[in-house]
């Protein structure tokens, strides 16, 4: 079939892609029209990899969400959710609660420092071996990680929506598969305005590209719902309803699809992938903390706020939109499930076209059947705004890390700002070049790219928490722990999938930051590299230890609970389901809270710091009572949707 030919089967008409068209026409114009200096001005490198420190907070919330969603959500998390059901949306939900967390302990600090790059805090916090280690880390994980798996993920949506699988063009006599066509169009896209403009280009548009990405991806939703209400004469609400209640009773009362709290016994492939309440108390807090907290792409847009409390407020907006991603991503899978599986005579009655051969297949079987003309385009639009986006800001991330991590620390230190910005220009258009060369030696030969990167993830956010972490907030964690800690994480990864290869990935990365911080805080204590220091005022010493006694306690008699539980076993009716839902989660997460207790102790009572401690400043950790008012929102609805979906 040539390209011709499959456009005209696709479904899609003129008026979809002049949307679409006129949409990127309008994100490259409006991105090269923000990335504008005044007359006479340069920009200096804060302008540039921070924005000048100008993003309100609902800059910062659309942006983090932006540069958050890809075609990984829309696809991989949709075609989840037509596998397994609701429950992978606790990834989203519980993102929410985390950016709380991050909003309240960890970013204030960052912002207090002035931190361009996370590998910088590293530097500054513990020596340069590990900022420089981190730097480097991070430069290939983006490269060769994220830039080639967003991209390749976001081409292969693309081909399936608009039905190119295997299409080849003919370029100056060279056949080239349309998926690498579309590789080097969104990295060109991408890299037009944020290369040029910098965090403020990729900040900015990322506001309209998150209207695109949130409506575009609440129309399907709405629409596939509404289309199969007509075909059972109901409304909206009526096919949601008969949806819900057919799935979770009768044949169907141990479905997973509407249960966000998956049982082992319902289905081993749903609990390995989403292991019962471990998706709420386990290893996802690892991921979430790794990702949201620490991750250069993602946070650089806090610390490019114009203050803490516009941060904070940013990740708190961007906590509700997160909590709106299920329904755009996840419920048209389940839509998708229920009409392909459970009533096939609807894809006749609908007059429904092509088949969903594997799961990643249900959105854009969805696009391509339910959204009508028009709403096609917006839809593809907001697909293609969440690639984009995602990719932009990885573009402006990976020459921040270069730039001013490793060519003005070690190359040139006395660099202008004018030669910075060239510096990190010239880098970004490096990356673009190398990810578009390696991008299908890598990933061409791989049936799942998205399982492969979340398993290598596993094998790094414990030991990047536990150094972050403690370093921010513990003035006794010493370099020779960070740099053991860093050694041995990603070896312990390896052996853990090696010998324990059945497990949950998240059981399996709980159990490893048990043993990683664990090590860490024996290290630091023992390491007598130390400076003489003043205990707090009266008044944090008391607020410390309060803290201290709580977490602790907290954290002990989870421990606890989740022992007996796992020694129950079977032998009573309760604990039996406890463990059926994966009750001993809550040995990791009573080590989580419960290790708060030893920095808070410890920073409480002892006169030993490490000699690059962070002064101690209870006040950073202060929130407004709009801030408040808006956790308690994101935690109440986190409340109420697990009570109606349990």
């Amino acid at each position: 079939m040539n390209f011709t030919e499959a456009i005209a089967q696709s479904g899609f008409q003129t008026i979809d892609f002049i949307i679409l068209v006129v949409y990127l026409c309008l994100l490259v114009g409006l991105g090269m029209f923000l990335s504008r200096s005044k007359d006479g001005e340069e920009k200096s490198a804060t302008d540039y990899f921070l924005a000048g420190n100008t993003l309100t907070w609902w800059a910062v919330g659309a942006s983090l969400i932006a540069a958050n969603i890809s075609a990984e959500q829309f696809i991989g998390m949709s075609g989840t959710g037509f596998k397994d059901g609701i429950a992978i949306a606790a990834y989203e939900v519980m993102a929410a609660v985390t950016l709380i967390v991050i909003g309240k302990f960890l970013l204030p600090i960052m912002i207090k420092r002035k931190i361009f790059t996370i590998p910088q805090f590293l530097r500054e916090r513990y020596n340069d071996g590990v900022g420089l280690a981190f730097s480097v880390l991070w430069l290939f994980l983006y490269v060769f990680v994220n830039l080639t798996s967003v991209a390749w993920l976001g081409a292969l949506a693309i081909e399936q929506i608009l039905g190119l699988n295997g299409v080849m063009v003919s370029v100056f006599g060279m056949e080239i598969s349309m998926r690498m066509i579309i590789i080097i169009a969104l990295f060109l896209i991408a890299g037009i305005y944020s290369i040029y403009g910098g965090l403020a280009s990729v900040a900015w548009t990322d506001v309209m590209q998150v209207v695109f990405l949130v409506g575009g991806g609440l129309i399907t939703a709405y629409v596939a719902l509404d289309t199969i209400g007509d075909a059972m004469g109901k409304d909206f609400f009526g096919s949601l309803g008969q949806i819900f209640n057919e799935m979770t009773t009768g044949d169907h009362v141990n479905d997973t699809h509407f249960h966000l709290v998956i049982r082992e016994s319902a289905s081993q492939e749903a609990f390995n992938n989403v292991p019962g309440i471990a998706a709420i108390v386990g290893g996802v807090w690892l991921t979430n903390l790794g990702y949201w907290g620490f991750n250069q792409y993602i946070i650089q847009k806090g610390l490019a706020a114009k203050n803490i409390d516009e941060a904070k407020k940013g990740l708190v907006f961007a906590g509700f939109l997160k909590i709106l991603i299920p329904f755009i991503v996840v419920l048209p899978g389940i839509c998708a499930f229920y009409i392909f599986k459970m009533h096939p005579e609807y894809i006749e009655q609908l007059q429904l076209k092509g088949a969903i051969e594997r799961s990643d297949d249900a959105y854009p079987w969805l696009i391509r059947n339910f959204t009508p003309t028009g709403i096609k385009g917006l839809s593809f639009a907001a697909l293609t705004a969440a690639i984009i986006s995602s990719l932009a800001s990885m573009f402006n991330s990976t020459s921040t890390l270069f730039t001013m991590d490793i060519y003005k620390k070690y190359i040139n230190p006395n660099a202008t700002d004018k030669k910075l910005v060239n510096v990190g220009r010239l880098t970004a258009v490096a990356a673009l070049l190398i990810a578009a060369v390696a991008v299908k030696p890598l990933l061409g030969g791989l049936d799942q790219a998205f399982q492969y990167i979340q398993e290598y993830s596993g094998f790094i956010y414990p030991g990047i928490i536990t150094v972050f972490g403690l370093g921010l907030l513990w003035k006794r964690a010493s370099s020779r722990a960070a740099v053991w800690t860093a050694i041995i994480t990603i070896p312990l990864g390896v052996l853990f999938k090696i010998f324990l290869p059945d497990v949950a990935f998240q059981f399996r990365a709980g159990y490893i930051f048990i043993i990683v911080v664990t090590f860490f805080i024996l290290v630091s204590l023992i390491d007598n590299k130390f400076d003489k220091c003043e205990k707090p005022s009266s008044e944090d010493q008391k607020a410390m230890k309060k803290w201290g006694m709580i977490m602790g306690t907290c954290g002990a008699l989870m421990i606890v609970a989740a022992i007996i539980v796992v020694l129950l076993g079977n032998s009573t009716e309760w604990s039996a389901y406890l463990n059926d839902i994966g009750f001993q989660a809550f040995i990791f997460f009573g080590v989580l809270v419960g290790c708060n207790a030893v920095w808070l102790y410890s920073n409480a009572n002892s006169e030993k710091q490490d000699k690059k401690a962070l002064p101690i400043d209870l006040g950073l950790f202060s929130t407004t009572r709009g801030y408040t008012y808006g956790t308690i929102g994101i935690c109440l609805t986190t409340l109420v949707l697990y009570i109606l979906l349990w």
